[in-house]
């Protein structure tokens, strides 16, 4: 246990981030650790005279406080305790900067629903946290519950991988938890027809990835099953996910990367679209 002694839950007044908050009090329970809760409202830069201002300053902040009123009374209702922070500003940017203030090791955020653009999109304020932080970030659908009984570990034998191996290892230790390793092989269909060796290749690397997952593992008593798969990274890993009704999902990301970079379709971003079940971006 103690794998975060902090946790910052975003709250936007959605039912994911209901959930998201939910999800976050039985973590907080499980590790012991103090809980912040943010909502952010929009800041005035307009031009009107100073009473006027204030009008609208307080207007645009009243949707924060309720938001955080609720919050709080669930929180009474959970029997947890909550530190509540209204900002003001880009969300994205004040959730990435007070995470960093108050010395958050996770940023739990809620997922809307799993429509065709919504699964595309992920959430532009999610992608611009897990792009711009360099914390941990737990991404919870509505409707789902996190647990660590059964993990559901990608690795591409990348740095990134390596420490999302570290922190599965340790919530698998600590919870008596199962890890399915799966590494993918994302080739074009031109690339199967003219280098077949070069895809025999890639295949091995993948099963040495798997096979170094469950080494690691083995040193810490921790079951561990493998699995390579062929095909779009995050069909192919979400497909697993649901297969072995796993508890979450463990990947690895860059720290703080070009926004740009980030938004253009990263396989973390589409398995957080599509996945069954919440995920867990591990940072360096």
């Amino acid at each position: 246990m103690g794998l975060y002694k902090k946790l910052l839950v975003a709250d936007d007044g959605s039912v994911s981030s209901s959930n998201a908050l939910l999800q976050a009090f039985r973590l907080a329970n499980e590790e012991k650790c103090w809980i912040t809760v943010t909502t952010v409202v929009p800041s005035y830069e307009g031009d009107l005279d100073l009473m006027v201002i204030g009008n609208i300053h307080e207007a645009l902040r009243r949707p924060g406080k309720e938001i955080l009123a609720r919050a709080s009374e669930i929180a009474r209702r959970e029997g947890a305790l909550i530190k509540p922070v209204l900002e003001e500003g880009e969300a994205f940017e004040r959730i990435v900067d007070l995470a960093d203030a108050e010395n958050c090791g996770l940023i739990v955020m809620g997922r809307r629903g799993v429509s065709h653009l919504e699964r595309a999109l992920m959430g532009s304020t999610t992608a611009r946290v897990i792009g711009q932080s360099n914390r941990d970030v737990l991404v919870v659908p509505k409707d789902t519950s996190i647990g660590w009984r059964r993990i559901l570990l990608a690795t591409d034998g990348s740095r990134f991988s390596e420490v999302a191996t570290s922190k599965a290892l340790e919530f698998a230790a600590a919870y008596g938890g199962l890890i399915t390793a799966v590494s993918v092989v994302d080739v074009p269909p031109e690339i199967y027809a003219e280098a077949h060796s070069a895809v025999d290749k890639l295949i091995e690397n993948a099963k040495g990835f798997v096979e170094a997952v469950k080494s690691k593992a083995q040193v810490r008593s921790v079951p561990v099953a493998t699995y390579v798969g062929e095909g779009n990274a995050y069909e192919v890993i979400a497909d697993l996910a649901r297969r072995e009704a796993a508890d979450v999902i463990i990947m690895g990301s860059h720290g703080r990367t070009g926004l740009k970079r980030f938004l253009m379709g990263s396989v973390t971003e589409k398995v957080i679209g599509h996945a069954p079940c919440p995920v867990l971006v591990v940072k360096t």
